[in-house]
């Protein structure tokens, strides 16, 4: 047992045997410690375990926990590569007790693993205690048979932890191993004690006091055990060799590249391989945990391990981007033990790709500026911290990346310089913001921002998470406290909470701590990369530089995500439902409901609705897996990612892809590799299409011209909509009294009926409001010699007095009509019209407009046989019947 994979399994194994629960890796985001920017130690999980703020089903656990250190106190970064056992990435594999055992069995277990399970010779072990801690001393005598001259009592700080200034913390035991003569250096506590020749290779922290204050520490009433082994370091001393790079784990990475560069992996540029071995780790994980490459704080620490790495990749002669290429080799190494290596393969790919891509083409013109400005400088002068800067703020190059690039000439940089045209960019940049018109209304967040930096979001891989405040706002000003009962808004270090962007709303949910209690009700983002919390202290008071424990609102979040990757899939389903022309025009993702708006010319058919609802829910069924990738914009672009409406997008997007192609059948490779949608976005997205659930869309509408509207559920909601909807069908159905199947039919049969009756009512009261053919002809009168029938009709719809018109000129036969009515709002209508022998002499226009002025109305319009007019009085019908006898009079008389 002496292969990476086998020792962590065996390790595991071990502990499981003896009654620890085995627990994974957490991220290497800490999600309940915002003090540190990358998990660093196996503890870091279990910290609210050990100071009681968290209980666990379990009181004993073990783990093989990934770690970074490369930021922060706990930076590495400059060793790597050039000495036998730093990294920025390692496992830490470790057995924890909380409350359960302490000491006797924590010796004893460790004691039992390294020389039975794990075969170490015991003359080649030694091991280091607290100076006044007698019971650790006696124990390892006890249990390990140690002479007093092995057992080594060291009395600084090295070998008592402590959590913090104050908190829990307790005495150290540490376990060496002697690599024998042939390295230099002398045992722990000794002047050459740096030396390699004595490897610490597990610590055993016995966690028995409070620190409470300076000076005053109490024993704890459940002593607790941390204990902490370096997998890489047992590693080497299982497998013989004196170098963590030598393992077959790293010498896997190393074979890689040099098959990769065809450099020698053992000759004078192996500090470089092993660069890119370790930089590799670090970088795929942190990607794996969501980091993405940035310019501030944990994306920085990223983008300056790649950079670092890219860097070494160039010193071995490397033109082509490199380290994605080694990403299949890392997951068949580590993934087994890490599936998150598999499930992000395609997004660490990506971006390593990306990053070196980018990275090549800078790189050059930044070394050529570097080259002359070392040639001109004095002797043993260091670079000018201007020129440092430069490099960093137009060539992306971190100070770190430059001064390594000096290492080889021995040659320093002006950090002192560099910072102080870092501090006058910023003052500049402030001043610039202030004087930018409206955006002045802004300043507030860009003085936050620029004292606290940007959010670091956690949302994309957590729901929970613990963050600092690091601001207060209320009422547009910054203030020092929001009290209970104020409405205000948080700004945190790092924050789980999505803030509203690209059409998906923000998230709610709680922050808490002990006494303090703080509702969430919206989460915003101001300067593109600083949310801020919007709601209401509900309990306690909240200051600057608290620890909050962050919730997002699960249930609202999983619903949003449902809507939001449903709006992708009912997009690709327009487009090919109605045509490439569809194009997004803008959206509402909520917790509810989906909108979505696109281009389109006319209504969308139901038979097209059904259409759309079929391809994309047969895409939810597919039950395909939701892939992420980082991508240039122009990259992503060009291979098909659409861009979405309104959608702010820098050098570098997320492009989600999901689904299986729908016309697989046809297509050579059976659609296994082709994507159903593949689109631009930052949102929050299900992990397999099968968690939306199920989509239903409820509406199609105009939005304006040439812009169409559909809105849908998704989840519980749609199946609710379509339950609703049932429910009225099954109502109509009894209302109908027939079954659901035939209701369609009855309910048309009813509704032909309904219009045959309505059809010979309007009939009937038309023959009964003009009072047959006959009556009609007798009551026309004569106005000098030319028939006029003018009548008062009710009970008849002002648009059928047209049709009643017709019919009394043709009883008429020669001569001039005039119908009016009223509906029973008070509107009254008139029609006019001239039989075909007379419009010679009278204009039917001219006559309805004499009848408007009476009704109230404002002209009226028709031909010379046929016009109609209206106006609000209705008591006007008679005196505008009135008006147009008068005016055939006047007619014949100026005739």
């Amino acid at each position: 047992m002496n292969g990476v994979n086998e020792i962590r399994a065996g390790f595991l194994d071990y502990f499981k045997k003896n009654g620890h629960e085995i627990v994974a890796s957490s991220p290497l985001v800490p999600r309940n410690d915002p003090t540190l920017m990358f998990t660093n130690a196996g503890m870091v999980q279990f910290k609210n375990v050990f100071t009681g703020l968290e209980k666990r089903p379990y009181t004993r656990a073990a783990s093989a926990q990934k770690c970074v250190r490369a930021g922060g106190k706990h930076n590495d970064l400059d060793n790597v590569g050039y000495t036998a056992r730093h990294h920025t990435f390692f496992e830490m594999l470790g057995n924890f007790s909380f409350g359960d055992y302490f000491k006797p069995l924590a010796i004893e277990l460790a004691w039992k693993l390294i020389t039975q399970e794990f075969g170490l010779p015991k003359d080649r072990l030694l091991v280091t205690v607290y100076h006044t801690d007698d019971e650790a001393f006696d124990l390892w005598k006890k249990i390990a048979g140690f002479p007093d001259s092995k057992i080594i009592r060291i009395a600084s700080s090295d070998n008592f932890w402590a959590m913090g200034d104050t908190g829990p913390c307790g005495p150290c035991s540490e376990i060496f191993y002697d690599q024998g003569e042939r390295l230099k250096g002398g045992p722990p506590g000794s002047p050459d004690e740096d030396g390699d020749r004595f490897l610490e290779f597990w610590n055993l922290v016995f966690m028995q006091f409070e620190q409470l204050g300076p000076g005053e520490r109490i024993d704890l009433p459940r002593p607790s055990i941390d204990t902490g082994m370096g997998l890489e370091r047992i590693a080497a001393l299982l497998q013989g060799v004196t170098s963590n790079y030598d393992i077959d784990l790293m010498r896997a990475l190393i074979v890689a590249i040099a098959a990769a560069t065809g450099v020698d992996p053992d000759g004078p540029q192996k500090a470089s391989h092993r660069v890119i071995a370790d930089h590799l780790r670090a970088c795929a994980f942190l990607i794996a945990d969501g980091v993405t490459p940035s310019n501030e704080g944990r994306g920085y620490v990223l983008r300056r391990i790649m950079r670092r790495a890219m860097r070494h990749a160039q010193l071995l002669s490397a033109r082509e981007p490199l380290m994605w290429r080694l990403v299949p080799v890392l997951s068949r190494e580590m993934g087994q033990a890490y599936p998150e290596l598999i499930r992000a393969e395609s997004l660490i790919v990506e971006t390593l790709r990306l990053e070196e891509a980018r990275f090549i083409d800078t790189l050059a013109r930044g070394l050529s500026i570097l080259d002359e400005a070392v040639r001109d400088l004095p002797e043993g002068a260091p670079l000018p911290g201007q020129v440092a800067f430069k490099l960093y703020d137009t060539y992306g190059f971190p100070l770190d990346l430059t001064q390594d690039a000096l290492r080889a000439r021995s040659l320093a940089v002006d950090v002192d310089g560099f910072n102080t045209a870092m501090e006058r960019q910023r003052a500049d940049a402030r001043r610039a913001w202030a004087g930018s018109g409206e955006a002045a209304t802004e300043t507030l967040w860009f003085a936050i921002k620029d004292e606290a930096g940007a959010t670091d979001f956690l949302g994309y891989e957590a729901e929970q998470a613990e963050g600092v405040v690091a601001a207060l706002v209320k009422d547009g000003k910054p203030v020092e406290r929001l009290n209970k009962g104020e409405t205000g808004a948080i700004i945190l270090n790092q924050t789980p909470f999505y803030a509203e962007s690209g059409g998906q709303v923000g998230d709610t949910g709680v922050m808490s701590a002990a006494g303090v209690r703080f509702r969430v009700t919206d989460t915003k983002k101001k300067l593109g990369d600083l949310f801020v919390h919007e709601g209401i202290v509900e309990e306690g008071e909240i200051t600057p530089g608290l620890a909050l424990e962050l919730s997002v609102d699960h249930a609202r979040r999983s619903a949003i995500r449902a809507n939001h990757s449903a709006t992708h899939l009912l997009h690709e389903s327009l487009r090919l439902v109605l045509g490439d022309h569809v194009a997004q025009k803008g959206s509402l993702v909520a917790d509810d409901r989906l909108r979505f708006d696109f281009t389109h010319l006319k209504p969308i058919s139901p038979e097209e609705l059904t259409r759309v609802e079929d391809i994309a829910n047969r895409a939810v069924t597919d039950n395909a897996p939701v892939v992420t990738r980082l991508m240039a914009v122009d990259e992503a672009i060009a291979s098909g990612a659409r861009a979405l409406f309104g959608e702010k997008y820098g050098d570098e997007v997320r492009v989600v892809t999901m689904g299986y192609a729908q016309d697989r059948e046809d297509s050579g490779d059976g659609g296994a590799n082709r994507a159903f949608s593949v689109e631009l976005c930052g949102g929050t997205h299900v992990a397999r299409t099968g968690d939306i659930g199920l989509i239903a869309i409820t509406s199609e509408s105009a939005v304006a011209a040439g812009v169409r509207r559909i809105e849908a559920k998704t989840a519980a909601a749609a199946r609710r909509h379509l339950n609703a909807r049932s429910d009225k069908l099954e109502h109509i159905a009894v209302l109908l009294k027939s079954s659901e199947d035939d209701a369609e039919k009855r309910l048309a049969a009813l509704l032909e009926e309904r219009r045959k009756l309505d059809r010979e009512l309007a009939d009937a009261r038309k023959k009964l409001a003009m009072g047959g053919g006959e009556k009609a002809a007798a009551e026309a009168q004569e106005i000098g010699g030319v028939k006029f029938f003018g009548r008062a009709v009710s009970g008849v719809d002002l648009k059928d007095l047209k049709s009643l018109a017709d019919e009394a000129k043709q009883t008429v036969g020669s001569g001039v009509v005039a119908i009016a009515g009223v509906d029973s709002d008070g509107k009254a209508g008139v029609v006019v019209g001239v039989t075909a022998d007379l419009v010679e002499r009278f204009d039917s226009v001219a006559l309805v407009r004499l009848a408007a002025t009476e009704l109230g109305g404002k002209g009226g319009g028709g031909r010379r046989d046929m016009a109609q007019a209206g106006g609000p009085n209705g008591a006007g019908v008679d005196a505008a019947l009135a008006a147009i006898a008068n005016g055939l009079r006047g007619a014949q008389n100026a005739a």
